[in-house]
């Protein structure tokens, strides 16, 4: 799941694709209708959604891209809530999602909003898992799956 490119905008709905960074704002394009446009930053601010995280009671937080990955492992058996939903549907439905979440800090309209995220981006196939967890792996890591491919090469022949 790669949220690297995706925006949040102030004062737009939806979330966006960065396409070009510029002095004065950003050049963005609408995931809807595929339309480009300039937003400045006099206007606007900016949230990339791979920064966004989720507070939680032990003072840690949870990465919303985690959020996300919880969502749709649960979304068979849990459908995501609407905008619709009663402020009681958005606090029980998210006491499943992250059950440790802190519930002074984090607001119906947050949680609404990452459903709604949720449910466009999931419509638009941009959650689907990319296989890495976003993170390069460290050197030990490479070395590991450098020997384990050598390995089974040799195993092959």
């Amino acid at each position: 799941m790669n949220l690297e490119k995706l925006v949040a905008v102030s004062k737009l709905p939806g979330v966006f694709k960065v396409v070009k960074n510029k002095n004065n704002g950003l050049i963005v394009q609408n995931l809807d209708n595929g339309k480009k446009r300039f937003v400045s930053s006099r206007n606007h601010q900016f949230t990339p959604l791979e920064t966004i995280s989720i507070y939680r009671n032990d003072d840690e937080t949870t990465e919303l891209k985690d959020v996300f990955a919880t969502i749709k492992e649960k979304m068979t058996a849990l459908p995501v809530i609407t905008s619709a939903s009663t402020s009681e549907e958005a606090k029980k439905y998210f006491e499943q999602i992250l059950p440790s979440y802190d519930r002074d800090r984090v607001y119906v309209s947050d949680i609404k909003k990452i459903a709604k995220w949720f449910t466009f981006l999931n419509d638009k196939g941009l959650l689907e898992d990319t296989g890495d967890s976003g993170k390069s792996d460290s050197k030990e890591d490479v070395d590991v799956k450098k020997k384990e491919t050598v390995e089974a090469n040799e195993a092959d022949q």
